[in-house]
């Protein structure tokens, strides 16, 4: 073996050692977090095309949790979307996301702005003319807010948030909603209470 695959290994060894000892000391600083959210979709296959002067919003409400350090955080989302697509009488829909997302968070006092990226699931389901056709997709999302925080461990935060699913939309028994075809894409603009412990 040569001195120079020697001391990449030790190299590597010890980067990876350091990664080690950093990420078991990051839990120690970090604070759990709930957030409850409620919120609207917009842009993209939602009925809202802009985020703002919009009448056919569709209430998007959900819960995260995760953990907050000064710096970096990480959270686990789960959204729900009652008739995404819209509602008539022969038609109802729902679109379903959990998404686990890499927080970059730093904490300015009570302040703390974030940006998030993730990847997860995006569940697409549809029932119209006696038939019901669901789909599972992975998808990403991107997003960015603010937190203030009233105390060691209540605050309110607002974000807005995209999301787009990296598979094609296959409704093959429901030819006529014109949604085949598509990869869904999103936003959404929501608010909610922040709960630490």
């Amino acid at each position: 073996m040569s001195d120079r695959t020697t001391t990449r290994r030790r190299s590597l060894a010890a980067l990876f050692a350091a990664f080690c000892l950093f990420a078991a000391a990051r839990p120690v600083q970090a604070q759990g977090f709930i957030s409850p959210f409620i919120g609207y979709n917009f842009g993209g296959d939602a009925g809202c095309p802009e985020i703002t002067n919009c009448e056919d919003k569709r209430t998007d409400y959900g819960v995260s949790f995760g953990a907050l350090g000064s710096i970096v955080g990480f959270e686990a989302e789960l959204g729900y979307t009652k008739n995404f697509f819209g509602e008539t009488s022969t038609q109802t829909s729902n679109v379903l996301t959990f998404m686990g997302n890499f927080m970059f968070a730093p904490k300015i006092g009570p302040v703390q702005p974030y940006g998030l990226a993730g990847l997860g699931l995006i569940r697409t389901s549809v029932e119209g003319l006696g038939t019901t056709s669901d789909q599972n997709q992975f998808g990403w999302d991107l997003g960015g807010g603010l937190m203030v925080f009233f105390g060691e461990h209540i605050g309110v935060r607002g974000d807005v948030h995209y999301y787009h699913a990296f598979q094609v939309l296959e409704f093959l028994n429901l030819p006529a909603l014109g949604l085949g075809g598509k990869k869904l894409d999103y936003g959404r603009a929501a608010v909610g209470v922040v709960f630490k412990f």
